[in-house]
């Protein structure tokens, strides 16, 4: 490995309104290194990386790029130009394209006013065997799974000559397997002398990748070293400030009336003939592999689906939930998977994504808003669930993930639900708000609320539920104590899938 640095950033300061975002941070990156970028949401990872890709302007530091001192702000364009390339949490994917239009666009070949489409297809070809990728170049990229539009957007960089790769939450969405592949190319395009700045919360897989770590708190450079060199408790720390003392925080109660069940419940084919309940004062996880049929059957009890069959009772009462409106009146809410698209308005204030979830009880007559009612209920949401933000006026958009996941959840609780519904809580935030949206379900849970949540994190599921219903192929094939199971006999009835004849 070279000692020379690719990437020197020094003294980088950002401001924002209301938030300074950056204060005095440095960073380094060799060439042929993998350096983990860790943090808590909101400590300035992904602003900092946005500054060397072009996106966000600095307001004072110094940039070098392979030796080169850059005097002005870096655009996209530039960065290109440099080789630095960033790979957003959420694909910035062209779905109706195919994959050689993808990894083109914006750098198409022409000649003369005309397209050379088949240099790119070889080309493309070229780029997706080096890297041994079994994706066709012909192939629409809506029509690949989200660990295959992950490669060709690896593709892209690689394509554009790219030295520098940043790679934002890669993991997040995707199944083990994608994950191994993901790390077979990260080390692939690392012995070609690529540099790879990593940034991910799943302090787990680093020790599959990475060959040092920098950390940064509160939007300041905290600490740099060697990864084998650091345990886990000192990253954890150094993170957050302080020793999580428990990374699971269990409280055991003495579980109460059987407030929620449903029976045989049909929806599509990813929900078949689904049964489960759940308790006051408990919480039931629902666990199983990606595909398995658990994120379709919250949205078909929360009535965002249509069911087919089946019956949902809540306290011993039989409801019917067409849609979230008939759930939310009954006091059955689903904090969903994906908290930007179907969980908030990212517009719209927080005080506003708030109060939206509560018009019927803040609207007087003539349907005009109770201002010092929503104040109330405001002021109290963001107070209980320890929301950080300048003003309940900031966008809900501008807020961390953990931030955002708590807004979510404050909307809701905000209306004294008697169900609540967590579809992956603790996907893309960081060890520390993972930790406290466990303990807003530990409140909800002793003061007598049915928790259900839905996690791909076996450890998760084992160290926070009560009780876990396992799903496969659409159903549910095993009901499991959490304190008298373990990973892997949750696995084993993940993975009990039906025999079917050819």
């Amino acid at each position: 490995m070279s000692n020379e640095y690719v990437v020197e950033m020094k003294n980088i300061t950002k401001s924002f309104p209301g938030v300074k975002a950056l204060d005095d941070v440095s960073f380094h990156l060799k060439s042929g290194q993998v350096m983990a970028l860790l943090g808590e949401n909101g400590a300035g990872k992904s602003t900092l990386m946005k500054i060397l890709s072009g996106i966000y302007s600095r307001d004072a530091g110094t940039i070098r790029v392979f030796g080169n001192d850059i005097k002005g702000n870096i655009t996209p364009k530039i960065a290109q130009e440099l080789g630095v390339a960033i790979i957003h949490q959420e694909l910035n994917m062209c779905s109706h394209l195919t994959v050689a239009e993808n990894i083109f666009l914006g750098k198409e070949i022409h000649s003369k006013g005309l397209l050379k489409d088949r240099e790119m297809l070889k080309r493309a070809h070229s780029v997706l065997d080096r890297l041994k990728i079994d994706i066709q170049p012909t192939s629409v990229v809506g029509d690949l799974a989200v660990g295959q539009q992950q490669m060709v957007e690896i593709a892209k960089a690689l394509e554009s000559n790219a030295k520098v790769l940043i790679m934002d939450e890669p993991t997040s969405a995707l199944t083990s397997k994608e994950i191994e592949e993901l790390f077979r190319i990260i080390r692939e395009i690392k012995a070609d002398g690529c540099g790879i700045v990593y940034i991910s919360h799943r302090l787990e897989e680093l020790q599959h990748i990475v060959d040092a770590v920098t950390i940064m708190r509160d939007g300041r450079y905290i600490n740099e070293g060697v990864f084998k060199e650091l345990t886990l408790k000192q990253i954890i720390s150094d993170m957050v400030g302080r020793e999580i003392k428990e990374q699971f925080p269990r409280v055991d109660t003495v579980r109460g009336n059987k407030i929620f069940s449903v029976r045989n419940l049909n929806a599509g084919r990813m929900v078949r003939d689904v049964s489960f309940e759940a308790y006051e004062g408990e919480i039931l996880g629902i666990a199983g592999l990606m595909g398995s049929g658990r994120t379709e059957t919250t949205r078909a009890v929360f009535g965002v689906d249509p069911k087919e069959s089946g019956e949902i009772y809540l306290q011993g009462e039989k409801i019917e939930i067409h849609c979230p409106m008939d759930a939310i009146r009954h006091g059955l809410v689903l904090a969903p998977e994906d908290r930007k698209k179907d969980g908030l308005c990212t517009k719209l204030s927080v005080r506003e994504n708030i109060a939206l979830a509560n018009l019927d009880e803040l609207c007087e007559k003539g349907g005009i808003v109770n201002r010092k009612k929503e104040r109330e209920i405001v002021n109290t949401a963001i107070s209980n669930l320890k929301i950080k933000l300048p003003s309940a006026e900031v966008n809900a958009a501008s807020l961390s993930g953990g931030n955002q996941q708590k807004v979510v959840v404050a909307k809701w609780l905000a209306r004294n639900s008697k169900v609540v519904i967590f579809d992956e809580p603790t996907r893309g935030i960081d060890v520390a708000a993972k930790v406290e949206i466990y303990n807003i379900m530990n409140t909800l849970k002793q003061n007598g609320i049915a928790v259900i949540f839905v996690s791909s994190e076996m450890p998760e599921v084992l160290g926070i539920a009560d009780r876990i219903v396992v799903m496969c192929d659409g159903r549910v094939t095993g009901s499991l104590k959490a304190k008298e199971t373990t990973q892997e006999e949750i696995l084993s009835y993940a993975t009990m899938f039906e025999k079917k004849i050819d």
